[in-house]
């Protein structure tokens, strides 16, 4: 979803088009000797971001800059939280039983 939705989605980043982020990278803050030249999110760095917001809960890697993208990375944790939850819930009646 990330990657759907991101600076216009992949065609309008394939196109240039001039759309504001709705997510900072660290190598866009970086300075330009470490990072290559021409550097771009692709698929993999937006799977890296729902990765970690999934499994840690808090942004770790892209900071979200619009509302767009905090409340998409809010749904995200609140999805794998109440899938733990319920997954533990299941144990734990399972256990008991």
């Amino acid at each position: 979803m990330y990657w759907q939705v991101d600076r216009g989605g992949p065609e309008a980043r394939l196109n240039s088009a001039e759309v504001r982020p709705d997510w900072l990278f660290p190598q866009e803050g970086a300075p330009a000797a470490d990072v290559p030249a021409g550097w771009q999110a692709v698929f993999v760095d937006y799977l890296f971001v729902a990765y970690t917001t999934g499994t840690a809960f808090s942004p770790t890697h892209a900071l979200p800059l619009t509302v767009r993208a905090q409340l998409l990375m809010m749904l995200e944790s609140a999805i794998s939280l109440v899938t733990i939850i319920v997954v533990a819930a299941r144990a734990i009646n399972i256990l008991g039983s």
